[in-house]
């Protein structure tokens, strides 16, 4: 039986690389169920969340976040996924229903469903005046070449990236995860050579955690002729921020008008973007702190 939705962090011993490696199966399985995605539409999500809570790993203060935001000209729409520091991570797509033929070669097309044309937006949340924002765009809407990318332009590391999602015939998420390779200042080319070879050579990122229960047996065969150290493990999973409170404090914030508007009815509904969660609301409930 596959273990929990778990990242490590693995560096070379002469400080090449770094190596993300995450298996996400459970949260992504969980979004899908949330919001009820086709194939397609549970890869692209899955993809973007896991890339999320990867990277927001890197982030220090408890209360840093990370957000990517992914906008095609695809039907899937916008794709957000938003992480923290600890492991948590949510995740949205506007048309969860969207879907398309699988490719030619029999695999998933989140590249058609997102879209060639568009933009891939990085935000980090590091508690100051101004979070900080990379944007490119898109270079072929499958995520993991676009980020890649991101990571050279925006940040100026080159960094290959995998990230995959295998959807069962019943729509479950049968595995998924994601491998991040960053070069380090001063890099030798034929380290990142060797890595390179080792994933090309070991296949999907998806087939890999379907394939084999524990991370630590896919990392001797990406780090295979090359010493290497585990620096990092944490457990990672569907997390949403919303709760009653918070949202009824967005719901007191509106306008005079707008809340006019809700409280023809006898009972206000608001559902969480991320999450689908449902909160109800009493009309009198919006007025308690109106001075």
């Amino acid at each position: 039986m596959a273990e929990r939705d778990r990242q490590i962090k693995v560096i070379d011993q002469d400080k090449n690389i770094r190596l993300f490696l995450a298996r996400t199966t459970n949260l992504v399985e969980e979004a899908r169920q949330r919001h009820n995605t086709s194939a397609t539409a549970a890869a692209a999500l899955g993809r973007v969340m896991t890339a999320a809570v990867m990277m927001a790993s890197d982030l220090k203060g408890l209360e840093d976040s990370l957000t990517i935001r992914v906008k095609g000209n695809g039907p899937a729409g916008t794709i957000i996924a938003t992480a923290d520091t600890c492991g948590g991570v949510r995740g949205f797509i506007t048309n969860p229903t969207a879907d398309l033929p699988e490719t030619a070669f029999g695999k998933l097309a989140v590249g058609e469903l997102v879209g060639t044309q568009g933009f891939l937006e990085v935000v980090k949340d590091l508690g100051l005046k101004q979070p900080f924002s990379g944007h490119i765009e898109l270079v072929s809407g499958e995520i993991a070449e676009d980020l890649a990318h991101y990571f050279l332009v925006s940040e100026q590391v080159p960094a290959l990236v995998s990230l995959g999602v295998l959807v069962a015939p019943n729509l479950n998420v049968q595995a998924a995860g994601g491998l991040i390779v960053q070069a380090m200042p001063g890099a030798r080319d034929e380290i990142l050579k060797i890595i390179e070879d080792n994933i090309l050579r070991s296949g999907t990122i998806s087939s890999l955690m379907d394939s084999y229960d524990s991370l630590e047996e896919i990392v001797p065969m990406i780090m295979e002729g090359v010493d290497y150290e585990i620096i990092e493990n944490n457990y990672l999973q569907f997390q949403c921020k919303c709760n009653r409170d918070k949202l009824l404090g967005v719901l007191r914030g509106l306008s005079s008008e707008e809340r006019r508007d809700m409280q023809q009815d006898e009972e206000i509904e608001v559902v969480c973007n991320f999450c689908q969660q449902r909160y109800h609301y009493k009309p009198d409930e919006l007025e308690d702190q109106k001075n």
